[in-house]
């Protein structure tokens, strides 16, 4: 089962939460601060991390910085904040979701199982059924996208997305030229029980283009269709 990283200097929410999601067989590893969690990420580096945002000696938005650097892992904020600014410049930093405390577990276990079915491990073992490996590579041009082992490279450049920032642009380039809503988009990056609203979406466009146009200052591929939607563009 995949491990899970909680990362809270609430002792009661380590405990609270690490039970139920024992009780669901993921292994579960604890940090009471950001700056533990990341010397212990070093180590063992976990299939999903739940990081609160407000923790002594380094907070949850420092270690997902530093994180974003070198790691795509997955990502759930817990905040007691309301503030919406918070929760977007989180999505500009490649969080994939939010949790607002107080939180229900049954809400917490149901939010980790979308995010995880949403990032699939590199030596994932395949199952009948399932799509084949060359039918998860798509190629559009200088982009290449590859499902199976969660990597996209632009002109051979490789290009580090979040788990929902890949299914995102994924979704886009399946057809380029074809318009998708917002809400199109959030069907094929999040789970039908999590609710996000259009500047969600907006912030992980914003930030897609930010990478890409790190490797390619011209890259200009994803066209806004203010009042529609966005597309991939054709070649």
């Amino acid at each position: 089962m995949p491990t899970i990283a909680l990362v809270d200097d609430d002792r009661n929410i380590l405990a609270s939460v690490s039970i139920a999601l024992e009780s669901e067989g993921y292994r579960v590893q604890t940090y009471t601060d950001g700056a533990s969690a990341l010397d212990g990420f070093q180590q063992t580096l976990p299939d999903l991390a739940i990081l609160d945002i407000k923790m002594p000696r380094m907070d949850g938005m420092e270690l997902l910085r530093r994180l974003r650097q070198r790691t795509d892992l997955p990502v759930i904020f817990l905040t007691s904040k309301d503030d919406e600014i918070d929760e977007l410049f989180g999505l500009k930093m490649g969080a994939d979701d939010f949790i607002k405390k107080p939180f229900s577990q049954r809400l917490l276990v149901e939010r980790v199982k979308a995010v995880l079915r949403r990032f699939q491990p590199r030596d994932a073992a395949p199952t009948p059924g399932k799509v084949p490996d060359a039918a998860k590579n798509l190629d559009r041009g200088a982009l290449s996208m590859d499902q199976e082992r969660h990597t996209c490279t632009w002109n051979g450049q490789p290009v580090t997305l979040t788990v929902t920032e890949f299914l995102i642009l994924y979704a886009l380039a399946q057809r380029p030229g074809v318009v998708k809503s917002r809400n199109a988009l959030m069907d094929a990056a999040y789970d039908d029980q999590v609710y996000v609203d259009d500047r969600t979406i907006d912030s992980h466009i914003k930030r897609l283009r930010k990478k890409f146009k790190a490797v390619d200052d011209d890259f200009d591929m994803i066209e806004t269709l203010y009042g529609v939607g966005y597309r991939f563009k054709e070649a």
